[in-house]
């Protein structure tokens, strides 16, 4: 990591990239978007070589960020590498500490419990990203809110003509069914566009 972090610490120095000198954490959001949609088509299409590129790309958002946060007095590298190795261990009481915890369901409520406590109570909509595509926010929503999901009611609002009210409710569809919808939707297109001529 530090490799990477002295080539952003270049490419930011007054002599550097006149674009990356440019850069904010504001203007590098739809980057660390797009370069994590990209890492995920990656995982999906599971070659290995364009995953450890992708995840690539990921990582230098990370020391992007850090840099900048470095330049401007606010945190670094080392804070962010911090911040997640003590989160991990806080969060895994099963490993590091004595707490008993046997399946991936109670280690997820856990998790979750322990968010909850370090943030305090959050209505479901704090809960969930606003910037996660739409799809997989209303995904988060239905899944966290545990609501009521009805083939039926999506039948009618598309009887109805009412577009969104039935991409809701194939959202909470989806929710029922544990499945997230922008994955599947992604594996669709995948397998839509590999057949394409």
């Amino acid at each position: 990591m530090e490799k990477l972090l002295e080539v952003m610490r270049r490419l930011r120095a007054p002599d550097g990239c006149p674009w990356d000198r440019q850069q904010t954490h504001e203007s590098l959001r739809p980057y660390l978007l797009e370069e994590a949609a990209e890492a995920v088509d990656a995982i999906a299409e599971g070659d290995p070589a364009k995953m450890a590129e992708e995840l690539g790309d990921v990582l230098l958002q990370v020391a992007f960020h850090s840099v900048i946060g470095e330049e401007e007095g606010t945190f670094g590298y080392d804070d962010v590498e911090r911040a997640i190795v003590d989160k991990l261990i806080e969060r895994h009481p099963h490993v590091f500490g004595d707490r008993e915890l046997h399946t991936p369901e109670e280690v997820l409520a856990n998790w979750e419990k322990q968010k909850e406590e370090k943030r305090g109570p959050q209505a479901p909509c704090e809960k969930v990203p606003r910037s996660l595509p739409a799809l997989a926010r209303g995904y988060e929503l239905a899944r966290k809110l545990e609501l009521p999901a009805s083939r039926a009611a999506a039948r009618r609002a598309l009887e109805r003509g009412d577009l969104t009210e039935a991409l809701w409710e194939v959202v909470k569809l989806f929710a029922a069914a544990k499945e997230n919808p922008e994955v599947a939707l992604r594996a669709k297109l995948s397998e839509l566009c590999s057949n394409a001529p």
